[in-house]
């Protein structure tokens, strides 16, 4: 396996790829091809470093080709693991383990798999990669979720993804501490939303309908507003008061303006499918 994270150790390697512990924590894998328990374990090994990303670098000897390496650490069975830090031994277990016990023992070492996620997303938000930054973020455990950097970093990817009301929520929620420059370039972008939002047209427009609410074609101008503002939620509640007592309201027009908002939304979004089933309550 091709990667950045994995090395195999030689002689003429060995003493750099050792004194790279002193920035990047190092997993010394010791395996023979001789030994089937030692070999079969390293798929499972360099798919932890992959996981980790980073976070510690898998170094694999071969014994049988570097007798002399593996008698200097005096190794006596295999496999045997060894993890270094700083230059120095730091942990290790000798003999057949299982992937997982290899795990807790990097774990008592190094930041957990979540935080790991947590610097991997902040990195993307900082590199402008929201929406690959979000499913990360979401994916966090809630000791995390409530930390300054990471709501921002969820404010940040909300606005950018124009799900506004939950930017809102997160912006509502950050600690003094983190209320710097980059929260109040998130807390002015939104408030450039919030004043979008509520146009002159769209008051003008919300005026007019309140004096005549049974107007159809005022209603789809308000709504077709409202969506282009991504007040979806109020576009479809608005569409939806005519189509369910007339589903060919102005001629179908209305209709299909509420399928174009549900279609735009995706089908992942809970107000799309929510009014998806209502939809299809009055259609069968």
């Amino acid at each position: 396996m091709q990667s950045p994270f994995i090395v195999e150790l030689n002689q003429q390697n060995f003493m750099p790829v050792l004194e790279s512990s002193r920035q990047t924590p190092l997993l010394i894998h010791f395996w023979a091809p001789m030994s089937q328990e030692s070999s079969d374990i390293i798929p499972q090994l360099q798919q932890l470093a992959q996981n980790y990303n980073g976070a510690f670098t898998l170094a694999l000897l071969n014994c049988e080709q570097e007798q002399g390496i593996a008698a200097q650490f005096g190794v006596q069975t295999l496999p045997t693991i060894a993890l270094f830090s700083e230059g120095q031994p730091v942990d290790g277990m000798g003999g057949p383990q299982p992937i997982s016990a290899i795990e807790e023992m990097l774990n008592r070492h190094l930041p957990s798999q979540d935080a790991l996620t947590m610097n991997r997303a902040l990195q993307l938000v900082a590199a402008g990669e929201h929406t690959q930054a979000l499913p990360l973020l979401k994916s966090l455990p809630e000791e995390l979720l409530v930390k300054g950097e990471v709501k921002l970093a969820l404010a940040a990817c909300y606005l950018e993804t124009q799900d506004f009301t939950l930017a809102a929520e997160q912006l509502q929620h950050i600690p003094l501490e983190y209320q710097d420059n980059d929260y109040k370039s998130l807390i002015a972008k939104l408030e450039l939303h919030n004043q979008a939002a509520n146009s002159p047209e769209i008051q003008s427009l919300e005026s007019a309908f309140a004096q005549d609410q049974d107007n159809a074609k005022l209603a789809l101008d308000l709504a077709l507003n409202y969506h282009n503002v991504n007040r979806d939620e109020e576009a479809l509640e608005l569409i939806w008061r005519f189509i369910v007592k007339n589903l060919n309201a102005l001629d179908g027009e209305m209709k299909k303006t509420f399928m174009d908002i549900l279609s735009a939304l995706g089908q992942g979004n809970p107000l799309a499918a929510q009014y998806r089933r209502q939809l299809y309550s009055i259609l069968y």
